[in-house]
């Protein structure tokens, strides 16, 4: 495992020659190569709301095309239907194309991401994996959510009125539920891990989180006391980190890696998990 540590907010601090360097590099290793996009639960609601200023991964996709000439698509998914059948869906998509791809995915998009590689013909396809704050180990939001049946009943009701799936992905998102199935394929994830680079990117609220991620604080202090530790208001630190895979931790709530706004480089975030997957030697066997 490369771990890469720090408590420092996700803030702009690559000089600008460096950053262009770095995505000359990155622009290089990118050629002949996709770029896949694997949305979060609701995510393809909060792209729909850029024009109302809210940026979830559209300004990471925009340095992609723009910046590094990359292709860029975002895999069409109803976020909420359950992890086995979007990760069909997934697994479609990387097989349709004889190019390999890159598939840089958002939370529950990391779920049904590393369920699409277990199709051997899939993880042929795939370059490289960037899971930014997925559940792998499930989330304790999602378990109190299931718990407490008149509001997942309400938030699986809105769900579907808002077309973003069935609801059933929300159960497939608790800790029970996900600890059973990486329990089960943790021999085919190792086998993952090391063929395909991968990079785990986690963050956490604290004290000293600034802007818009303040607003998870008062939800990441009642997952600590749960006893799931460090977290990022919706998922545990511990949840986000493949065995194996690089890893990056950084001080930050659920969307502040994916958007923009005060203490928050959603851009220079990606350069440097983009770096880490496709630029810095692999890590010797152990």
């Amino acid at each position: 495992m490369n771990r890469h540590l720090s408590r420092k907010p996700v803030a702009r601090t690559a000089a600008t020659g460096e950053a262009a360097a770095t995505d000359r590099a990155l622009a290089e290793a990118l050629a002949g190569k996709r770029v896949l996009i694997a949305y979060g639960l609701v995510g393809e609601l909060l792209a729909a709301m850029h024009r109302l200023g809210v940026d979830y991964m559209k300004s990471q996709a925009a340095w992609l095309r723009r910046d590094l000439g990359a292709e860029v698509a975002v895999v069409r998914l109803r976020t909420a239907a359950a992890v086995a059948d979007n990760a069909q869906r997934i697994a479609e998509v990387l097989c349709q194309d004889a190019r390999p791809a890159v598939v840089i995915a958002h939370s529950k998009g990391g779920l049904e991401t590393l369920t699409a590689l277990m199709n051997r013909r899939a993880a042929g396809r795939c370059a490289a994996f960037i899971a930014i704050q997925s559940p792998f180990l499930g989330s304790p939001v999602a378990d109190f959510l299931i718990a407490a049946t008149p509001l997942h009943a309400t938030v699986k009701g809105s769900l579907r009125l808002l077309r973003a799936g069935s609801g059933a992905g929300l159960h497939d998102l608790t800790t029970p539920v996900r600890q059973a199935w990486m329990e089960r394929h943790a021999e085919a994830i190792a086998g993952l891990v090391e063929n395909i680079p991968m990079v785990c990117c986690a963050t956490a609220v604290s004290k000293s989180t600034i802007g818009p991620d303040r607003r998870y604080l008062a939800l990441a202090r009642w997952i600590e006391r749960q006893g799931f530790g460090p977290n990022d208001g919706m998922v545990p630190v511990s949840s986000a980190l493949l065995t194996g895979a690089r890893h990056l931790v950084l001080g930050g709530g659920h969307r502040g890696t994916v958007s923009k706004g005060r203490g928050r480089d959603p851009v220079g975030l990606l350069r440097r998990l983009l770096a880490m997957a496709l630029l810095e030697p692999n890590p010797a066997p152990p």
